[in-house]
């Protein structure tokens, strides 16, 4: 019976964060700034996998660029699981660090998780899109390449970090919990 009760909390939790994503991309894309979208989805998936563990961070980290691409805010359909993988990245960072040293010392591992997840992403999406996918497999023409690898550059450490303060602002009074919820 707990094992159920188990899943359900976790399909439910999962379903929340989903459904906070999907309202937060629909709102900050009318205003046109990747900044403010991308630092709230960071903080999304961050706080998923803080909050309801690796797999529900996983999850949050896999649907999200196809859902901004089904909005009409994300890139090439080529870049999503690319950009999937960042956000495995920026998650995994999160849940290997925040589970083994949130309560031992929070603010250590908080800015350790901070600046290693937002780096881990930065360097996925950075090695990934702007030096092998753009140049390599779309062939872009210039101004538009341009475009496409400034988004997935210094931007995207920017967002990550963002992202991760906002998560440790809304879980820093609850980091027993986290933790718990983590195991």
């Amino acid at each position: 019976m707990n094992e159920i009760k188990n899943k359900v909390q976790w399909i439910t939790r999962t379903g929340v964060f989903l459904a906070v994503l999907i309202v937060v991309q629909l709102i900050t894309a009318s205003f046109g700034n990747t900044l403010v979208t991308g630092s709230f989805v960071n903080a999304i998936l961050i706080i998923s996998v803080m909050f309801n563990g690796l797999s529900s961070g996983i999850v949050i980290a896999l649907v999200s660029p196809f859902i901004a691409k089904l909005l009409g805010i994300g890139p090439f359909w080529t870049l999503i699981p690319f950009i999937a993988l960042g956000n495995i990245v920026l998650v995994l960072i999160w849940y290997l660090i925040g589970k083994k040293n949130l309560l031992k010392k929070p603010l250590v591992s908080g800015v350790c998780a901070l600046i290693l997840g937002a780096t881990g992403k930065f360097l996925v999406l950075y090695l990934f899109i702007v030096k092998l996918v753009v140049p390599v497999i779309l062939e872009l023409p210039q101004p538009k390449s341009a475009v496409v690898s400034n988004m997935f550059s210094i931007p995207q450490l920017i967002t990550a970090l963002i992202g991760g303060v906002i998560a440790l602002i809304v879980s820093s009074g609850s980091m027993k919990r986290v933790v718990d919820n983590m195991q």
